[in-house]
């Protein structure tokens, strides 16, 4: 269970890394849309795993991989706006989100 600290700083980590990627989605994921979809911390603040979801979600993998490597500069930009409400910003780590798949699949089984 996360405590009242972990909520507020993934919540404010999820808002500012949306703005962060909208502003470089251009060169992060061409022709894609990208969506924080989830942060979760861990209890010492030290790792926050970030769930993204793409769309169109052809080569989702790879685009996750790009992010991955693109580490050090979306945590250099999220310090900056961060810079007051913590002391130390968490490493990060993307993964996709695929649930929209799974619910246009869900949906394309149930219309056929």
């Amino acid at each position: 269970m996360e405590s009242t600290r972990q909520t507020r700083i993934a919540k404010q980590i999820q808002k500012d890394l949306s703005e962060s990627i909208r502003s470089h989605n251009n060169s992060l994921a061409p022709g894609k849309m990208l969506t924080v979809t989830k942060v979760r911390i861990t209890p010492d603040l030290g790792l926050a795993k970030v769930n993204i979801s793409v769309f169109p979600s052809e080569d989702a993998e790879a685009v996750i991989a790009h992010l991955n490597l693109h580490i050090g500069l979306i945590r250099k930009e999220l310090g900056t706006k961060m810079r007051h409400q913590l002391k130390k910003i968490p490493d990060l780590k993307f993964y996709l989100d695929d649930s929209l798949d799974y619910i246009n699949n869900i949906d394309h089984l149930l219309n056929d």
